[in-house]
């Protein structure tokens, strides 16, 4: 081995030395690069000479530039980087909506329905009272518009939750798509053994932790390595890379496979979402996607849509919906059966498509069965007449042929009174019809001067029916007053019998407000409590929500910072340290300088023996 050997070693030291200055000057320049993750030189020496005395070094040359990088780590920072996002989103929204309705007696939709009583309280106190009967119709007026605004706003929320979703599964997509493209890279470059992508994995890293914020998946990268001597537990070296959301592959090495995202069969515009198989078969993993962004707006909006409502079956904020519509529902059918009670000239219901004439009247399960009475009052408000129609499985709203039907009923040939006078009886003075859906109760031709008036007995039939109500509707979406009460207050009667001073249907409107009234929740479930005391749970729990979500939030916010920081303690740039890398580097250059030099001395001095 000569000088000129002697010179290469020191060559290969200038080499080594600055490859790791060029490293170190990476590490530096992103250093506020959150997603980057420091890269280390391992040097080696190069394969020595065998000879007698022992070996003769050669030099040293750069082994590989590795990553220091954590799996292990990085997997729980993407994933308490998705919860903190799942709950960042749900506590933005449920707060957003527990806006919607304050929980105090003096403010919202709790004031509106105290002046709703308290109006009724009134006209009871004044039953001809033209000015009650007027400050009575604003005061509905201002419940139904208040009722209605809020639950079109939760509406409209919950809308926006739904359009958020498609942005969201476009994102995801094309965070998918780039995945795909960066293996294909990483695979280029990664061809050759020695060579590491270091760069293009942390910008797969960097769409990960981006993805998971939108939903939670499960990823495969076929080979981890432990790397002791840079003190990282798993490193991702695999060339294998596979991502799957809720069990289906949407990467597949440098194949990407998109998630369909559509509202085509949802004429309220819910978004499905749907994995398309090769075959093009498509599977609805609506159901199944969970975590992050995504996750919170599926669990907020809801999954599983109802094909007859056209609503989600699910969802916080479908919840809040179906609570406040049957609030709304039992608040119309509870007003209507008592103001049924109130005489009028005729009834006519409201259009009930969903009986037909041949039709059990219970079939929808709304009409109970049990007892009704019409009951008929002359003039002077004395009842002259009532006839008490038993419902039971088998009854019909109209028939033909069978004389159980209601009309039927009704229209039978019958002594109420029991005084054995054909002339006086309730078909005698009113006939019942079923006319395009439409039932109603109407004076015989050449009758005057009689009202009549419904009393349910359980049956529910004046609330589904709304014979001679007070309100339309039936949920908060569509509660409004009638419009002929409406357009004249005077129509509005306090009266059960029509008699001058008779107040008894305005004194049982304002006992409604202290009664236990029967509330639909969760679909098929029940609860029983006042309108006031329901009302406070609907809110109760909207603000129990808000806060739950906001000390979820809370909590996984200190988780992310806690794993963020050790991330960062093993993959982040530490200033200080590459500096002193940096002086490290920069000796070790200036050392094999200073024996090239010498060397060159050296061979002067041979050059000059020879001359």
């Amino acid at each position: 081995m000569g000088l000129l050997d002697t010179l290469s070693v020191s060559n290969s030291g200038l080499n080594v030395n600055q490859t790791a200055m060029d490293v170190v000057g990476h590490n530096i320049a992103n250093a506020q690069n959150e997603d980057y993750t420091r890269q280390r030189v391992e040097l080696t020496a190069k394969t020595p000479f065998h000879t007698t005395p022992g070996d003769i070094g050669t030099g040293a040359k750069v082994a590989q530039i590795v990553r220091i990088h954590d799996e292990f780590i990085y997997q729980r920072l993407t994933k308490s980087s998705g919860k903190l996002e799942y709950d960042t989103f749900s506590k933005n929204v449920l707060q957003e909506a527990a806006e919607y309705f304050p929980d105090v007696q003096d403010n919202g939709l709790f004031k509106d329905l105290k002046n709703y009583f308290d109006s009724w309280n009134n006209l009871a106190s004044h039953p001809n009272d033209t000015a009650q009967k007027t400050a009575l119709v604003q005061s509905i007026n201002t419940f139904t518009k208040n009722i209605s605004e809020s639950r079109n706003r939760l509406e409209r929320l919950q809308d926006t939750v739904n359009d958020q979703i498609k942005i969201s599964i476009d994102e995801v997509n094309r965070l998918g798509k780039r995945i795909a493209d960066i293996n294909k890279q990483i695979s280029a470059v990664e061809v050759k053994e020695g060579n590491n992508a270091n760069d293009l994995r942390d910008e797969r890293d960097k769409l990960e932790k981006t993805m998971r914020k939108l939903l939670d998946f499960s990823v495969f990268k076929g080979q981890f390595t432990s790397d002791n001597k840079q003190k990282t537990a798993l490193t991702d070296t695999g060339k294998n890379y596979n991502l799957n959301i809720a069990g289906y592959t949407i990467v597949d090495g440098t194949t990407f496979h998109p998630l369909e995202i559509s509202n085509e069969k949802n004429p309220n515009g819910f978004y499905s979402i749907s994995y398309v198989r090769q075959d093009l078969k498509k599977t609805d993993i609506t159901g199944k996607i969970t975590g992050g962004k995504i996750g919170a707006m599926l669990d907020l909006r809801g999954r599983d849509i109802n094909p007859d409502t056209k609503r989600p079956n699910d969802g916080t904020l479908q919840k809040y919906l179906d609570d406040l519509d049957s609030f709304a529902k039992s608040f119309i059918d509870q007003t209507n059966t008592i103001y049924a009670k109130s005489a009028k000239d005729s009834l006519h219901s409201k259009q009930m498509t969903y009986y037909q004439n041949e039709d059990k009247a219970t079939f929808l399960g709304e009409i109970k069965e049990g007892e009704f009475d019409v009951v008929v009052y002359n003039e002077d408000g004395d009842e002259v007449a009532r006839r008490t129609i038993t419902i039971d499985k088998d009854t019909k709203m109209n028939s033909a042929t069978d004389p159980n039907s209601i009309v039927a009923k009704l229209n039978e040939d019958r002594d109420d009174n029991g005084d054995n006078d054909s002339t006086n009886d309730f078909d005698d003075l009113f006939k019942a019809n079923y006319i395009d859906n439409v039932f109603t109760i109407t004076p015989k031709e050449g009758v005057e001067g009689y009202k009549v008036a419904i009393e349910d007995k359980g049956t529910n039939f004046a609330a589904v029916s709304q014979l001679g109500a007070l309100l339309e509707g039936d949920s908060a979406k569509n509660i409004s007053l009638k419009r002929e009460y409406a357009e004249n207050p005077e129509k509005i009667e306090a009266y059960k019998a029509p008699v001058e001073g008779n107040n008894e249907v305005a004194n049982e409107m304002v006992q409604l407000q202290y009664d236990q009234i029967d509330f639909k929740i969760n679909h098929n479930d029940k609860m029983t409590d006042t309108f006031y005391g329901f009302y406070s749970y609907f809110t109760s729990n909207m603000a129990s929500n808000a806060e739950n979500a906001k000390r979820s939030e809370d909590t996984s916010l200190a988780l992310y910072n806690t794993v963020y920081k050790e991330f960062q303690s093993i993959s982040g740039v530490n200033i200080d340290e590459e500096l002193t890398n940096l002086i490290k580097y920069q000796t070790g250059y200036k050392a094999n300088a200073k024996v090239i030099t010498t060397i060159d001395k050296m061979l002067d001095v041979l050059l000059g023996i020879k001359q």
